[in-house]
């Protein structure tokens, strides 16, 4: 199967997404045994940003 390549055209702006040092971090595969809920919470938050950005009609 191959594999399929994606063209965005503003895939070269900016976005800032903004969360705690905790969430930054548990995406970089930091695990914290208090509060296994900081990587599903910074994934949401960049897909919601990325959504926003992408489905936004002004870009």
């Amino acid at each position: 199967m191959g594999q399929k390549s994606i063209q965005i055209s503003q895939g070269e702006e900016v976005i800032r997404v903004e969360m705690t040092v905790k969430e930054a971090l548990a995406l970089t595969g930091a695990k914290f045994s208090q509060n296994h809920k900081l990587e599903t919470d910074a994934i949401k938050k960049l897909k919601q940003t990325l959504e926003d950005k992408l489905l936004t009609p002004n870009h």
